[in-house]
Parts: structure tokens; sequence; C-alpha cells
């Protein structure tokens, strides 16, 4: 880890809903911070939740308030962390999004709302029903507010994407930003994300899958963004493939489209896994037909445990999958989620392949990697500040 000299400023606040969890934002902002403790710095922790536990050099201030929903937690987190983020002192200030009306120096975005807005449209809706739309489109117009406060040279000296799809939508939608926009992408372990057979087998077993048959998985929640749906019904036409879902969102409706299909025997819904190491180990092809995303991290934990990957074109998947190399790009519908899926179980060693080239192309991303970008663009940040 490369630390930076001791005469340079080295105290950072962070201001995240969460640091540590399951989710991907959640893991990196974790990885980060403890990248950062390693490097010598001291860390505050502006947060809902902290899981890194005490350490010395960190300190977790808590935000108390409502998750849920958007529209009434948005605005309740950033009037309780912008007071506490004004109490910085001298310390460097990045913040993860739009979340404080404080001066920032540093925001890492990890979600463009005003692109997402225009890529998904009534599909923000996590579910299905009046009631969810109107939280949605409520919360996707103070999202999109918070960024045209926040996104501007008087408020913020650096905007960090996370990968060059998000350094191209804040440049197009923030052109007042464009020439302080940075990436820094995700990374991934590739000791924890591996291939095993060994593994493979003990979660198959435990699944009721034959070694014959594919398995799909599909990671994360927001079921209707991530179009879970399209992964489901593709089941119909795949008939030799088994899907497993793991991650939290309407089960209940999903149930009952894969009833439909004839197909409810071959859905495994696993709700919240602690141990995905173990779960990619077990899959042939990583499913994902999101709508927009801005890196998915599990897109590259899938890679890094060799596993194919079916991602649509969306911001980091483009950095990540060589299309026919690794993985197919596909659409978002049935019809050409299992013709690929049908491809990769009919043609001998396909499989393996693009999984070999799928783990080469996560070595690329790696946490320390991470950790010295964002360094990098702290140093640029301090400099733009004098």
């Amino acid at each position: 880890m490369t630390a930076l000299p001791r005469d340079c400023l080295t105290e950072v606040v962070l201001v995240a809903n969460d640091v540590g969890g399951l989710g991907g934002m959640e893991r990196q902002t974790a990885r980060l911070v403890e990248g950062l403790l390693e490097a010598g710095w001291s860390v505050t922790v502006i947060a809902r939740t902290c899981t890194l536990g005490s350490r010395a050099g960190l300190r977790f201030v808590r935000v108390a308030g409502p998750r849920r929903p958007f529209t009434l937690a948005y605005p309740a987190f950033a009037i309780v962390a912008t007071f506490h983020a004004a109490r910085r002192g001298r310390a460097l200030l990045h913040t993860t999004g739009a979340i404080v009306a404080n001066r920032a120096d540093v925001s890492s975005v990890h979600y463009c709302h005003r692109a997402a807005g225009l890529a998904l449209g009534a599909a923000r809706a996590a579910r299905p029903n009046s009631l969810y739309r109107l939280n949605a489109a409520v919360g996707a117009r103070l999202a999109a507010a918070g960024e045209a406060w926040c996104y501007t040279p008087r408020r913020l000296t650096v905007l960090c994407a996370v990968s060059q799809g998000v350094a191209r939508e804040l440049r197009t939608h923030f052109p007042r930003m464009a020439n302080a926009v940075r990436t820094v992408p995700n990374g991934v372990d590739l000791a924890d994300f591996r291939p095993d057979m060994a593994v493979r087998a003990e979660v198959r077993v435990a699944l009721g899958i034959r070694e014959d048959v594919g398995l799909a998985l599909f990671v994360g929640g927001d079921w209707q963004r991530k179009g879970l749906r399209h992964a489901v019904e593709a089941l119909a036409g795949a008939r030799t493939w088994h899907l497993a879902v793991a991650g939290e969102g309407d089960s209940r409706a999903l149930t009952a489209l894969a009833e439909s299909k004839g197909t409810e025997a071959r859905l495994h819904l696993l709700g919240k896994v602690r141990d995905m190491p173990r779960l990619y180990a077990a899959a042939d092809a990583f499913v994902f037909p999101t709508a927009y995303e801005a890196f998915p991290l599990a897109m590259l934990e899938a890679a890094a445990s060799g596993v194919p990957l079916l991602v649509t074109t969306v911001s980091g998947a483009e950095d990540v999958v060589v299309d026919g190399v690794n993985g197919w790009f596909i659409s978002p519908n049935a019809t050409d989620i299992a013709r690929r899926l049908n491809e990769l179980i009919s043609t001998r060693g396909l499989a393996r392949r693009m999984g070999d080239e799928a783990r080469t192309a996560a070595a690329v991303y790696s946490w320390e990697k991470m950790v010295e970008g964002y360094l990098a663009v702290y140093s640029d940040s301090r400099k733009s500040r004098r």
C-alpha cells in the first residue's frame, strides 16, 4: 500500500449511508476505510452503520433516522450528516454521492441518478404498484435535485466515478465538472473469489442440482431494475438450467411468474447469502439483465470465481466483459438469455474457457489498486484547493 508523505494531510471524513455489509457499495466503502487505515490515515466515518468495529485511527459517528421510504430517509440523513460533517475541521471530506449539503473535496459516484432516470423511466419502482411508483418518482426527483446542488465547482472539488461509463455520464450531465472527473474502479479479492470444485459439488448437492445440469446465478436486490424477471422467464427456454437468486425482493411475485411458466422447481430463492464465494463457485453462468448499473461488484466477483458473464451493456460491464470471450452482452429479454445459456452448456469446453477468461479479466481489479487510486484523487483534490 502506498502511503502519503508525513507532511501531507492524512485525515479524512467519509460520509456514506452504510459502511460494510452485503451490498456492493457498502463493501467497497469498508475496503476503502481499511486501506486508508493501513496507509496511516485517520478516518472518521459518518454513517447509519459501520461494521468495521473498533480500530486504531477509526472513529464512527452514527446517523440515526429512518431507512425507508427513500423520500424520508434521504433528506433525514442529509440533514444530520451535514451537521456532523460541518465539524470536520481541516480533514478532507469524502462523500459517497450527493448526500450532504457541505462543500466536499471528493465525491465518489456509485450511481448517477440523472442518468439512471433516463435509462429506467417508470422501472425505478421496486414493485409494480402505485404507492411504490409514487415513492420512486418523488425519490428520483429528490436524488436528482441533490446531485444538481452538490455536483458543481462551488460545492465539490473532484467527482470520482467507479467506471468509465459513469465518468461519461457525469461529464454529460454535469459539464461544469467535466475537468474534475476521475475514475477509480472497484476491486475484488482473487483469493476469496475463485473456482473450487469441491465447494461446487457441496453447494450443488445442498441445492439438489445434478452435476450435468447448468446453474445460472443472479445476485442483488432491486429486482425490478435489475431485470430478474427476464432471467426467470428464460428458464422456460433453457430446460437444462436452474436459476439461483441471492438477494431479497418480491418473492411472491417472482414465484408466481415461475409457476406460470412451469419452472418453479428450477428456481432457488436463497434470500440474503452470507458466504457468497461458495455460491459463485457452484455457478455455471452469471446472469444479470439489469437496466442500469455503475459498476456491479457482483459481476466482478463472478468473474473472479471463473464464471462466464451474461450481462447487459451497462457501465462497468463494458469495462470487464469481452463479448464472446469471457461471456456475452445480452438483451434484457428471456429469448436472448435462454439462447446464450443453451449455447454455453451445449458447446463442449466453452463454459470453462469463458470462465478462465473471466478470471483473467478480474485480475486487473484489486482493492489495493482501488485504495491507491483514491489516495491519488485525494492528492489532486488538495492541490486544487490551494
